[in-house]
């Protein structure tokens, strides 16, 4: 096997487990801090909650069932590779949904989630929710459910997924409010508690959508680095070799030397940037460089300008 092919099947295997352990993180918010306390969260999870404190129908099934329609859906507008990953994480959140409830030990969830209050486990909850959905995203997966719009809405729009779920989660907790709900002792939750906690699960969601668009936004921020060196060639070089990024070199002239130079400017990903400066390092120890955040890359191995169905037509 060459060595391409092992690198590319050790990077789908990394992204398999990171999707694993985002869905981990979302599913136990759920099981540890929101549920517990009969709170309400947004999407097809939010739905599934409702009718949890409703029916006693658990999560994970109703999850699975709502998330199904939405996956064929999917399908045909995101494509097969990117529903091979969600199916993965539907079937993973449902089965742990349930799970998390069943095995996870009474005083546990009483001295983490129940004794500190319903404030305090909507913002970690949702913390750990939005957590989860963000990094799930990350690695072209989903943990279903308004995700999946809001993957296919930010496909075509330049609108961040985080908002997206944010609108639509609205709805579906001023909904909580006409349906019946019930305590872990049966006991039918009057309206007064039911709009308290439809007030807390607008907590819940902001906190979601904000920390999902702050886990995207630095796993994708790009910067731009400036660098000097006589060893351009061979630092260009080891650039597109080892970390596969373009390298423009520019010629310029030292003012204060007037001597002529010659610049290197490359585009990277900012988790990549601590690496990229040790190896340049390493062939010359002199060199000079700058380093600058860019608010946005497009092309070219970056982000993709998303418009309407009709300016691609066009």
């Amino acid at each position: 096997m060459s060595a391409q092919k092992t690198k590319a099947i050790l990077s789908s295997v990394k992204e398999w487990v990171i999707i694993t352990l985002g869905i981990m993180i979302y599913t136990s918010g759920w099981s540890i801090f929101l549920t517990p306390n009969n709170l309400v969260g947004g999407g097809v999870s939010g739905i599934a909650a409702i009718i949890q404190y409703a029916t006693g129908i658990k999560m994970g099934y109703t999850y699975l069932v709502l998330n199904g329609i939405l996956l064929l859906i999917s399908l045909f507008v995101i494509g097969p590779k990117f529903g091979a990953k969600t199916i993965y994480a539907i079937i993973l959140a449902s089965f742990c949904l349930n799970m998390f409830q069943a095995v996870i030990p009474a005083e546990f969830i009483k001295d983490f989630a129940l004794s500190n209050g319903k404030l305090l486990c909507s913002i970690i909850g949702g913390g750990m929710a939005g957590l989860g959905i963000g990094i799930s995203i990350s690695q072209g997966g989903s943990s279903g459910g308004t995700d999946i719009v809001a993957l296919i809405i930010t496909k075509y729009r330049n609108i961040s997924p985080g908002k997206v779920i944010l609108l639509m989660d609205v709805f579906i907790i001023a909904s909580s409010l006409l349906v019946p709900s019930y305590g872990p002792d049966g006991a039918a939750l009057p309206f007064v508690e039911k709009f308290i906690t439809a007030v807390y699960g607008m907590i819940i969601v902001t906190v979601c959508g904000n920390v999902c668009d702050i886990y995207l936004n630095g796993s994708r921020q790009s910067v731009q680095v400036f660098i000097t060196s006589k060893k351009y060639e061979e630092i260009a070089n080891m650039i597109g070799s080892d970390f596969h990024r373009g390298v423009t070199v520019l010629e310029g002239e030292g003012w204060y030397t007037k001597q002529p130079t010659h610049v290197l400017m490359v585009l990277t990903r900012k988790t990549d940037v601590n690496l990229l400066l040790r190896s340049i390092k390493q062939i010359d120890p002199d060199v000079f460089l700058s380093v600058g955040s860019v608010s946005g890359v497009y092309g070219r191995g970056f982000d993709s300008i998303k418009g309407s169905k009709k300016e691609k037509e066009a």
